[in-house]
């Protein structure tokens, strides 16, 4: 029982909702990419953009452990809580560096706290999805052991490399077997009916073949 158990835990995230979920591998992105962060950062660092992707990443994984409670075998809320544990200090470092940005590109410290807090509500609520909850919350539970097994220091790397992969999972995708896969229907070949209305086709309670054709 203990094996078995072990077998659908470990089950890939695909089986729980599709056959054959849409394919949503792409690129690795820098955060200058139109869609990628919540809002533009004009002037930005790679740093500073990195840590925007890396704060974005925390973001969807807290949404995803809050959206996704529905399916257990995802893991999302596990996810979030080792990766929290795991890389805190890169989430501390990451919103360090954007408080830096912010105090940059305001005139004031309050000001810039200010502008620190609509980003963050702004990267938050872009990951809250309804259509696309299914492909979402998949998408995320990969992600997150994805990022759970990345090693201290390299969140940015899982971030850059799927956050263009979890921003197209919020769309409305579906099951993408009978999508993609091409059906040859071959219609039946349609033959007249029998005149079985004729009297002439019956003889003593039997079908002639012979004057009305055959019934095959």
């Amino acid at each position: 029982m203990a094996a078995l158990a072990a077998i659908c835990v470990s089950a890939p995230a695909s089986a729980q909702f599709f056959f054959k979920p849409v394919d949503l591998s792409a690129p690795p992105v820098t955060g200058n990419e139109p869609g990628m962060i919540a809002q533009a950062m004009p002037g930005a660092s790679p740093a500073e953009l990195r840590a925007a992707m890396v704060w974005s990443l925390r973001a969807a994984l807290n949404v995803a452990a809050l959206q996704c409670k529905f399916e257990p075998t995802l893991l999302a809320d596990d996810n979030y809580v080792a990766v929290r544990k795991d890389h805190d200090d890169e989430f501390n470092k990451a919103y360090d560096t954007l408080e830096k940005y912010f105090l940059k590109t305001t005139k004031t410290k309050k000001a810039a706290q200010t502008a620190l807090d609509q980003f963050s509500t702004r990267v938050y609520s872009s990951f809250s999805t309804v259509s696309g909850q299914l492909s979402f919350c998949q998408t995320a539970a990969s992600i997150g052991q994805d990022a759970v097994y990345a090693p201290r220091g390299a969140l940015g790397d899982v971030a850059t490399r799927r956050m263009r992969e979890l921003r197209e999972s919020l769309k409305a995708w579906g099951e993408q077997h009978f999508r993609t896969r091409r059906l040859n229907f071959i219609w039946p070949v349609l033959r007249p009916l029998p005149q079985f209305g004729e009297e002439k086709c019956w003889r003593k309670g039997e079908y002639q073949v012979r004057k009305c054709g055959s019934l095959g």
